[in-house]
Parts: structure tokens; C-alpha cells; sequence
């Protein structure tokens, strides 16, 4: 299970970077009302948005990737790393996006980093 760490990871990576771009294009975009009509309305500027687009793309190779995980790790392995994405994001949203990050989430990411050590150790 060792030697699929690095496709793990990958698909930790790829996660993450689909979570990024989405939250890029979304932001970038004019705000509309959380309604169907308001949706639908603003479908065009969200569907040809490059962020939107490309993380879409990027959640589709992570899925992919994920899949290939799965079929050759035993999930209870492989899940747990991908909580490594909600790592990667509370960090990335504090130091690039400049939000805030209270003590309950630095002992979260804590936890989860911990939890992936402990997963990782029993392969």
C-alpha cells in the first residue's frame, strides 16, 4: 500500500487545486441570487468561466486518479488522506485568501494531519 503513496497524494493535489480554481472562478464572477432563476441566470458567465472550467477538469482527474487508488488500496487506507485537502485549503485560505483561522480550525487540521500519519503508519 507504500507504493501508492505518491498516487494518493496526487489525487490529494489534484483536490485541492480543483477546490482552489473553483473558489477563483466563483469569485470572479458577478454575485446572483441563490435561487434557481438566479442561477440560470448567471449559468453562462459560471459554465464559460477558464477557472470554473479548468477546476471541473481538475476534479475530474482527481476523480480519476482516486479511482484508480481504490482499486488497487483498501479504502480505509486511502480515504483518510484525502483529508489532506482540507489541510492544504484552510492553508492556502489563510495565507493566500487572507481568511481567518481560529484556534478550533488549526486543532482540526491538527487532528487530521495526525490521523493521516496513523493511517499511513499501519500500511
Amino acid at each position: 500500500m507504500i507504493k501508492f503513496i505518491p498516487l494518493i497524494l496526487f489525487t490529494v493535489l489534484t483536490n485541492f487545486l480543483s477546490q482552489i480554481m473553483l473558489k477563483k472562478g466563483m469569485t470572479s464572477i458577478e454575485k446572483f441570487d441563490v435561487s434557481l432563476s438566479g442561477v440560470i441566470g448567471s449559468g453562462l458567465n459560471i459554465i464559460f468561466n477558464p477557472y470554473v472550467f479548468f477546476g471541473l477538469v481538475m476534479m475530474v482527474i482527481s476523480m480519476g486518479s482516486h479511482l484508480v487508488v481504490l482499486s488497487r488500496v483498501e479504502i480505509s487506507f486511502a480515504y483518510p488522506f484525502l483529508g489532506l485537502s482540507f489541510v492544504l485549503i484552510t492553508a492556502y485560505g489563510y495565507f493566500m485568501l487572507g481568511e481567518s483561522v481560529n484556534a478550533w480550525r488549526i486543532l482540526g487540521v491538527l487532528l487530521i494531519c495526525s490521523g493521516v500519519a496513523l493511517v499511513a503508519k499501519s500500511a
